[in-house]
């Protein structure tokens, strides 16, 4: 059985931080996304790769362990052993009582891999299959939880996510109005038919400011429309929309465009509200007719 080296694979530093390695993940998780690339076989073998490389390193319990067998490989090959002469079934004997009672929380210990514990290589299954048993016999009654990661319009309109379990392919309803922490339970669709938990994580966009259903925007409006009113071009989650700006209009004042906002949850046909802060755009350049009608407009006392 061939090592494989958990933090070669993310491409990451054996001190690396859980936020750098969750980060890295991300990136190469994305990129080689089986809906990214149809019909690709080596970006599909990359993917699983890449994923039970995370699921070891980014569970502090397992990275530990895993460490432990690293140092032990190290040094066995350092002393001018052989790889093939390493012996495996004597150190995870030895550690099997380590994993014996052990529980991991993280679901994707279970789930992630889209298959279960059968989807993972000989050497993981060797490290952690009793223990990923154990968790799935002790937490049956608490379900499984997943990261699913959406997009902030997917958020707002809806979406659907595509789960595969049990040698079958699951297409799983997100509705509209969820936010980072929601929860979507997927009933029967964990390990041995145990309800799975998709866990929300809403992408930041960088239009938009969000605080429960409400949101804040900006809309950039030349100075003279502040000064004579007019209308300005506000940025929606459903769209563009005009907004009347009277005439005097402050910068960085606040307009409220109600039921602009994001769906509720429990209610998706009612939506927050959505705040438009103006921001003044003053021109860098004037014609020579502009200037001298400011200069004249600014001899006049208000």
């Amino acid at each position: 059985m061939d090592y494989k080296d958990y933090y070669k694979i993310l491409g990451v530093d054996r001190k690396a931080s859980a936020e750098e390695i969750r980060t890295t993940y991300r990136k190469l998780a994305m990129k080689y996304h089986p809906d990214k690339n149809p019909g690709d076989k080596k970006a599909e073998e990359r993917f699983k790769e890449i994923n039970e490389a995370y699921q070891v390193l980014s569970d502090d319990a397992k990275r530990a362990k895993y460490d432990q067998l690293g140092s032990a490989y190290t040094n066995f090959r350092g002393r001018g052993g052989r790889a093939s002469d390493f012996q495996w079934d004597d150190w995870f004997n030895q550690n099997a009582s380590q994993q014996r009672g052990r529980t991991y929380t993280n679901a994707d210990d279970i789930f992630g891999g889209g298959g279960g514990i059968n989807n993972f290589s000989d050497f993981f299954r060797m490290m952690f299959g009793e223990a990923m048993r154990s968790s799935v016999r002790n937490q049956a009654a608490q379900g499984y939880e997943q990261e699913a990661q959406i997009t902030f319009d997917e958020a707002y309109h809806g979406t659907t996510r595509q789960l595969q379990t049990n040698g079958k392919k699951l297409n799983v309803k997100i509705p509209a109005g969820v936010k980072t922490g929601s929860k979507v339970r997927v009933a029967g669709a964990g390990p041995e038919g145990i309800d799975l938990y998709l866990v929300i994580d809403v992408q930041a966009d960088n239009r938009f400011e969000q605080d429960g259903s409400n949101l804040t925007t900006t809309s950039t409006v030349s100075v003279f429309t502040l000064i004579l009113g007019g209308d300005a071009e506000v940025e929606t989650p459903a769209g563009k929309v005009k907004l009347n700006i009277p005439p005097g209009t402050q910068p960085e004042q606040v307009f409220r465009l109600a039921g602009r906002g994001m769906p509720n949850l429990k209610d998706t046909k009612t939506k927050g509200d959505l705040y438009v802060k103006l921001k003044v755009q003053v021109p860098k350049y004037l014609t020579t007719k502009q200037r001298e009608l400011i200069e004249e407009a600014s001899k006049i006392k208000f």
